[in-house]
């Protein structure tokens, strides 16, 4: 099965998924909440007609020719005219390898089908938009998608495709909260029991045992005396759409210095922060330029921090990883709030 045109699903598949803000702590309430791991994988709303089967990233990019296996997996099932919301995670020893998802982002339709075969996806669901016969349930409370979701995995009985854990109880989600970040799971994301599905809207809630945050690389520094890249300019879309200048991150390896100095010219020139614009060099440091060259902005980081002031990052931070499967407007203020 191939992607088709939007009108043979039972929602166009320009349709966003529902999203999380960050917190501290997890929210609590009896009776209230439910909670789920994080997944450390590429979100993923996958749509199938009866047709066809589209699988379309947080960004709203199409993902089926990266996994065939999924679409296979998707198209075979007796199912037909849903839309289910989950995360792809492919595990590699007990633990999931967000680098093995990034080698599926390659050119080679070749590539991609040997890796498929020795590093197979899998999906995990949690929730669902169009239950089975094209039946919208956006508006149904959590707690009844919940349970249709179930009925899905259940009946379609594969083991690529799998039901992510839930809970009511904060104790139990305190717990996964702690044991994050040593396998598939980063965190604990809550929802509300008795809320609809709200498409593109921080409607979540979500913890991560680190501190992180996705933010659009506007612009970098160059090393102190040499040309290569020393830091990446962070930056984050304010409300009028605008890209805030919010720190940097110098946490570059040596092994891929040379290729990200590569990446990084070859966008130079392009309008970098339109709101905030970083400063000067700062008098504590003898290592960074006060000069800085702005790129366009394609490129998304996953970066560690400790401490938010005046809307920017108090310190340096961690470069965990590159994000392809993120669009840079999806980087907001929102996910700090």
């Amino acid at each position: 099965m191939v992607a088709e045109s939007d009108h043979e699903f039972p929602l166009t598949v320009d349709t966003p998924p529902m999203e999380a803000r960050t917190a501290d702590t997890l929210p609590e309430g009896n009776g209230i909440w439910q909670y789920e791991p994080k997944w450390d994988g590429f979100r993923c709303l996958a749509f199938k007609g009866r047709k066809a089967v589209d699988l379309r990233a947080k960004s709203g990019k199409p993902l089926g020719r990266y996994f065939p296996e999924l679409t296979a997996l998707l198209g075979e099932l007796e199912a037909q005219d849903f839309v289910v919301d989950g995360e792809i995670i492919i595990e590699i020893e007990g633990r999931a390898s967000f680098d093995a998802l990034q080698m599926r982002l390659h050119p080679a339709e070749s590539r991609i089908r040997k890796l498929s075969r020795q590093t197979p996806a899998r999906i995990v669901l949690f929730d669902i938009l169009s239950a089975p016969g094209g039946k919208i349930v956006l508006e149904s409370p959590l707690r009844e998608r919940r349970s249709a979701t179930e009925d899905f995995v259940t009946r379609a009985e594969n083991e690529a495709l799998r039901l992510s854990s839930a809970t009511t109880s904060i104790a139990e989600a305190n717990k996964w909260l702690q044991g994050a970040g040593h396998g598939s799971t980063d965190g604990v994301v809550a929802k509300m029991l008795d809320e609809p599905y709200r498409p593109g809207e921080r409607a979540m809630v979500k913890v991560k045992r680190l501190r992180t945050a996705d933010c659009v690389v506007g612009g970098f520094r160059y090393l102190n005396r040499k040309r290569q890249v020393g830091s990446l300019l962070l930056g984050l879309y304010n409300d009028n759409g605008l890209l805030d200048h919010v720190g940097f991150t110098s946490t570059i390896s040596n092994e891929e210095r040379l290729a990200v100095t590569v990446k990084l010219e070859e966008l130079r020139g392009g309008p970098g922060f339109t709101g905030k614009a970083p400063g000067g060099p700062s008098r504590w440091s003898t290592e960074r330029s006060g000069e800085w060259e702005p790129v366009r902005p394609e490129l998304v980081v996953e970066v560690r921090f400790d401490h938010i002031t005046s809307a920017r990052f108090r310190h340096g931070t961690r470069l965990l990883r590159w994000r392809p499967d993120k669009a840079p407007r999806q980087c907001t203020f929102e996910q700090m709030e």
